[in-house]
């Protein structure tokens, strides 16, 4: 199929990430539909992994990108109690040739809305034009509507809702004083409850800095809208859930407490497909594959869906090499979130030592806690050595790293 014209139904990350790669490939005639009226930044905080920043400085959108975001330099897992379980060098300091970005989602979005007008046009986006059906008058629509993709729900119509992980989320984020490198991000936990704090912004003019912070905590959420991120609760709420937590390098009920806004949704996702598209339709993003925000890997795996969609469609490899390339590694990806990813380890921290230990060793051997990191880095498409190795999904005939595209792993 030679594909001139693309309607885009979304016009989040995935969404414009797939309409900057297409124009990138020479596919020019695309229109992103959104259904919103007006695009706020709403939301909180997300990582960028390495792999997607590659390919978003690919597009040329290298400086935008540390203009507003953090370049993450290290994770550091702690108890309760502020016991260190495992730390690790992120980004460019653990050895890859890109960045880990910590930032603000609509931050981000409005970067990617931005340039796909400067290089679109201005009427590259529609808003208040929701897209409720497969009909079109493209070679290719693209579901980019979120988890609750309309494009999605027309192609498999008795899908139901969203699936509850049993668990609730809160979200905030509060302006406070840079904590360890002022590029640092923890994890705090146990078998229950876990607190992810890191900064999504470089430091303000009065040496504060806007940190994200997320608990994820086990909980009754009948009642808790599925799907709906911006529900505005009190941080009267959340903050007796970590009343006593400690971290030596911040006071974590101070830095809750502080939060202008607080949001409560629960941890959803949906099974995994069979299969995205069809011959003139397919999906991306959180409409292919929502995952709990389990180890950074939801807008990351949906820039990469963009960019190797792309580059199928300019070398006429077609939806079945995007599909053969992306479907088993986001699957893998969902599913391993359902059991904690990377973060399993607060857990079995925990589990084998409930009231604390005075040697992490003798609790977690570092070559279990290694193992651990690098078998989700390998399933997820990230480990450094494999990456570092490996060509972006450019399809300029110069691009600007020398490697080259290999099959998912």
């Amino acid at each position: 199929m030679t594909t001139r014209r693309v309607v885009i139904a979304g016009a989040g990350i995935a969404g414009l990430t797939a309409a900057l790669s297409l124009h990138a490939a020479g596919i020019t005639e695309v229109t992103v539909h959104e259904a919103v009226e007006e695009i706020h930044p709403l939301g909180v905080g997300i990582n960028i992994l390495p792999h997607a920043v590659r390919e978003l400085i690919e597009l040329g959108l290298g400086d935008r990108l540390a203009s507003i975001g953090v370049a993450t330099a290290d994770l550091t897992f702690l108890t309760p109690r502020g016991q260190r379980i495992w730390s690790e060098p992120r980004g460019l300091d653990a050895g890859y040739r890109w960045p880990q970005y910590s930032i603000h989602r609509g931050r981000l979005q409005l970067m990617l809305l931005e340039a796909v007008r400067e290089r679109l046009g201005p009427d590259a986006v529609v808003l208040d034009s929701p897209v409720t059906d497969l009909r079109h008058d493209a070679d290719l629509l693209i579901g980019a509507d979120g988890i609750r993709s309309s494009v999605r729900r027309a192609l498999f119509p008795g899908e139901g809702e969203p699936l509850p992980g049993g668990d609730v989320l809160w979200r905030g984020t509060t302006y406070a004083r840079p904590f360890m490198t002022g590029r640092s991000m923890i994890m705090v936990g146990d078998g229950t409850q876990k607190l992810v704090i890191y900064p999504i912004a470089p430091p303000a003019g009065d040496g504060t800095q806007l940190i994200n912070w997320a608990i994820q905590r086990t909980a009754d959420v009948e009642g808790v809208p599925r799907g709906d991120w911006n529900r505005p609760i009190g941080v009267e709420r959340v903050l007796p859930h970590v009343a006593g937590w400690h971290c030596d390098e911040l006071d974590i009920s101070a830095l809750i407490a502080g939060a202008e806004q607080v949001f409560e949704y629960p941890l959803v996702d949906r099974d995994p497909l069979p299969r995205w598209s069809t011959e003139t339709v397919t999906l991306m993003g959180d409409a292919a594959h929502p995952m709990y925000p389990t180890g950074s890997n939801g807008g990351t795996q949906a820039v990469i869906d963009a960019r190797v969609l792309a580059y199928a469609l300019a070398n006429d490899l077609g939806l079945e090499f995007y599909e053969d390339q992306r479907r088993p590694v986001t699957n893998n990806v969902v599913l391993a979130n359902r059991e904690d990813g990377p973060e399993i380890i607060l857990r079995l921290a925990h589990e084998r030592a409930p009231q604390g230990f005075t040697d992490i060793e003798h609790v977690m051997p570092l070559a279990e806690r290694e193992e651990i990191a690098l078998r989700y880095k390998k399933l997820a498409g990230f480990e450094p050595a494999t990456l570092n190795a490996r060509r972006s999904w450019s399809v300029d005939p110069k691009p600007t790293t020398d490697v080259s595209p290999a099959p998912a792993p």
